[in-house]
């Protein structure tokens, strides 16, 4: 069984001290246990989800050395 962690923040603004340490925790964790690190875009909230602020998610996680699988999976597409 593959160890599977995941980020799934959503795209209402830009990411904080927060969602920084619950990624790197969750990345450090895939990477450590051979696993799957996957970055799932919770964007439901129709109204506040912007492009600018997913691209940023993105922008700020690879700034912090990340990677993950693609595509990026998101929760619109899972209802």
């Amino acid at each position: 069984m593959t160890f599977v962690t995941r980020f799934a923040p959503s795209p209402t603004g830009p990411l904080h001290k927060g969602h920084a340490y619950s990624a790197l925790t969750a990345w450090r964790a895939a990477k450590a246990a051979g696993g799957r690190f996957l970055l799932r875009i919770e964007d439901t909230d129709f109204t506040r989800c912007r492009p600018e602020h997913e691209a940023s998610i993105h922008e700020d996680l690879a700034w912090l050395g990340l990677d993950w699988e693609t595509p990026v999976l998101r929760q619109s597409e899972h209802r």
